[in-house]
């Protein structure tokens, strides 16, 4: 299968995280027919990671199956495909599928494929790889990082919270607690905390994500929740104080993800990038020294218009190419 057919019918394959399975089985058939061992790593609920090796891997090229929702089927035209994971990462699977065939091909053996699940919640995918490393003594991820190399990402810091108030008629507020009211107090709290900031990896950001609560405007609304995410860089660990702080004997709440931000080695010849997202490589140290770069641009990613440019997946697959023939070469 060539590089754009192969993106096509990985896109085709809906894969929403916790919905993987059919990509996982689709990726085994594909790589056991270009000669590889592939293992599906068991992770949770009848999903799967897949791993693939020739030899005993040295190098591993990664990525994730899993999709952001909707549902997107794949189209294309000259110059772009379409659909969603065409850009993260399904673009990416297939150069990465793609060029460790090359590589192979060219005398290249000790390589490796790891596709996991879940990158897009709470990396429980990686979480489960980290747990069963092949010795590898680099993983090489991708991630749409415009095919430069990352010198750093930043983190995650996840809180979910639940107000409870008293349900009441709303024309007798005095017997009822709004718990929007409350949530809404503590959110306007939170969002005037000072957040952090690194020479390097830039500001901390906050994003609430999901709000809702009560049942009708006629009703005092007796509970409300919001999910909200902080993209963090260096003093995450004094940033999530502070929420507590803020939080505490005001609601019920939980961190449900913490991943730190890391900062990447930089290699001499390649371009490179500081990038605002975060990946699956802080649960991955088992599998070597972590570097991050792919193709296609973040800011298409999760949106309604995702795309990648074919002569960037062109390109990435000579660029991870060059890549695993350098780190091998520099041993």
């Amino acid at each position: 299968m060539e590089l754009i057919q192969l993106t096509r019918a990985l896109v085709d394959i809906s894969s929403v995280t916790g919905n993987e399975q059919a990509c996982a089985e689709f990726l085994k058939g594909h790589l056991t027919r270009l000669g590889f061992e592939v293992e599906l790593q068991p992770v949770s609920g009848g999903r799967a990671n897949v791993f693939a090796r020739r030899g005993a891997p040295q190098i591993v090229l990664s990525t994730h199956m899993d999709t952001v929702p909707p549902f997107m089927p794949s189209r294309e035209d000259t110059e772009f495909i379409y659909g969603r994971g065409s850009c993260d990462a399904k673009g990416i699977v297939a150069a990465q599928t793609v060029a460790a065939a090359k590589l192979v091909s060219d005398g290249v053996g000790n390589i490796g494929l790891l596709f996991l699940v879940g990158e897009e919640t709470l990396s429980d995918g990686a979480r489960a790889a980290n747990l069963r490393p092949p010795g590898s003594k680099f993983i090489i991820n991708g991630e749409p990082t415009e095919n430069k190399l990352a010198l750093g990402t930043k983190g995650i810091l996840r809180v979910d919270i639940r107000a409870r108030g008293r349900t009441a008629h709303s024309a007798y507020p005095h017997l009822g607690e709004s718990a929007i009211e409350k949530l809404l107090d503590i959110l306007a709290d939170l969002r005037r905390l000072p957040l952090p900031r690194d020479p390097a990896l830039g500001d901390s950001t906050m994003n609430i994500g999901v709000i809702s609560g009560g049942s009708a405007a006629n009703v005092i609304p007796g509970e409300a929740r919001a999910d909200v995410l902080f993209r963090t860089v260096n003093g995450a660990a004094e940033l999530q104080k502070e929420v507590e702080e803020c939080l505490r004997g005001r609601c019920e709440f939980d961190f449900v993800r913490s991943t730190p931000a890391m900062q990447l080695g930089k290699l001499d010849g390649y371009e490179s990038a500081v990038v605002a997202f975060t990946t699956d490589l802080p649960n991955l140290t088992a599998w070597g020294r972590p570097m991050l770069v792919g193709p296609g641009s973040i800011e298409v990613a999760h949106t309604d218009h995702e795309c990648v440019r074919k002569a960037d997946l062109e390109r990435a697959v000579e660029l991870y190419c060059r890549l695993v023939k350098e780190l091998n070469a520099r041993g």
